[in-house]
């Protein structure tokens, strides 16, 4: 049995996120692939093959318009990203991977996959499978509760 360590689901959850990024980032950097930031390393896990606006990157990434736009202006200046103009909307323009972005991008994603591997290791197959099953299972929408009530002591 492993003590807890007191912490919330949410603090121990954006640990294991950091993990997997550290992991991701040092491989890639390691591999000698182009330095990005982590913001600019989930900018490209939410990024539709067609593209994407920067509104939408924003939102999907939970990070102010201008937090996007600095992520994206880095890795177009580094050539792994391109805007193009939106064929539905004279006004919008769409971020794109370039094909030195894709190829980063299959790298990170194969990159990915071994430290997924090598957390299985670690911890176990079937520990990770269960927590794969988990967090794929359908949550539904972020429940609205009352203020909890406090417990006499």
């Amino acid at each position: 049995m492993h003590a807890t360590t007191g912490r919330n689901l949410p603090q121990l959850l954006g640990d294991a996120r950091r993990w997997f990024e550290d992991a991701l980032l040092a491989s890639l950097e390691e591999a000698g692939e182009i330095h990005v930031s982590p913001t600019q390393a989930g900018l490209f896990a939410v990024l539709d093959d067609e593209g994407t606006t920067v509104s939408e990157l924003a939102r999907r990434m939970g990070v102010t318009r201008q937090t996007a736009h600095q992520a994206v202006h880095g890795l177009v200046a580094a050539g792994l990203l391109e805007q193009v103009p939106d064929p539905s909307s004279g006004r919008r323009r769409l971020i794109r991977r370039t094909a030195e972005g894709e190829r980063t991008h299959r790298r990170a994603e194969l990159v990915l996959r071994h430290v997924e591997q090598e957390l299985a290791a670690r911890i176990g197959d079937r520990t990770v499978h269960a927590l794969r099953t988990a967090l794929e299972l359908p949550w539904g929408e972020p429940p609205v509760l009352p203020p909890p009530v406090e417990q006499a002591r």
